[in-house]
């Protein structure tokens, strides 16, 4: 039986997660690119919020590897599942140091790690929460004074919090002022616009491989107007669609081709 990809003239099927990464590079990436590159370079607090979907990984991943390694030093950490003590273990492990198991220790071997790093090595880490709409009051309180340093004005390590759009609204309560008034980025994902939608799947597709039309006009109009801007699901109903425009030996994926694959999307 013929293969998917070949039947669409594809070296791969560049709609699925674990395909080969194709970047695209949209006004809304490069705005935030630039707005992370700001903040990597004044230091402090940032925010980046976007409903599920819309591309915060690939911009933060596609950024911290822009990073230089000799210049910063990145932390990772996910606050959907941990507790404050393992919060803080993970950044003082992700800073090289060996954790304790007290958070009071914890907290102090960050602080110094940091210092010697900014102050010695003359490197900033960077610290990118993901998921941070999860985060615990308790942690957005200690976040200031963690990264409070006595007796200097100056920032020395990047916190970005990365998170869905609830995070500012958590952000807004008043017991958190004094975090918001360090926050120097914040910078919110919308999407793609209908002419980027278009030009995200032609570029998919020829990165692929493509040489002749996959889609119909109409069905890449159904595609984008369901998706609402959004990569995740113009992905997850392209790939949808060419299962099904497979299953049916068609030779191009038409509108009712697109219904339905957005229809079967639905009830998954």
């Amino acid at each position: 039986m013929m293969e998917l990809t070949a039947r669409y003239g594809l070296t791969f099927n560049p709609f699925l997660k674990n395909s080969k990464e194709i970047l695209f590079s949209s006004d809304e990436f490069r705005e935030a690119l630039f707005r992370l590159d700001y903040l990597a370079n004044t230091k402090g607090f940032g925010i980046l919020t976007g409903s599920p979907g819309r591309g915060k990984t690939t911009v933060v991943r596609s950024w911290a590897a822009s990073l230089n390694t000799s210049l910063f030093k990145v932390v990772y950490s996910s606050l959907s599942t941990v507790t404050v003590l393992e919060f803080y273990r993970n950044l003082a492990q992700g800073l090289g140091a060996q954790p304790a198991y007290r958070k009071t220790d914890n907290f102090h071997i960050i602080q110094d790690e940091i210092t010697r790093m900014a102050l010695d090595k003359r490197r900033t880490p960077v610290f990118i929460i993901d998921e941070a709409n999860y985060v615990s009051n308790q942690i957005l309180n200690d976040l200031k004074i963690l990264f409070n340093f006595e007796m200097d004005s100056r920032d020395r390590a990047v916190v970005l919090l990365v998170g869905l759009p609830p995070l500012n609204h958590t952000l807004q309560l008043s017991a958190h002022e004094p975090l918001r008034q360090r926050i120097i980025m914040n910078y919110n994902l919308e999407g793609l616009s209908k002419e980027e939608g278009r030009d995200y799947i032609r570029q998919k597709l020829e990165k692929a491989g493509s040489t002749a039309p996959v889609f119909e006009d109409a069905a890449i109009e159904a595609i984008l107007n369901s998706a609402d801007g959004t990569p995740r699901l113009i992905n997850k109903y392209c790939n949808a669609a060419l299962v099904i425009g497979h299953s049916k030996a068609a030779p191009l994926i038409t509108t009712d081709i697109v219904m339905n694959a957005i229809n079967d999307s639905a009830l998954e």
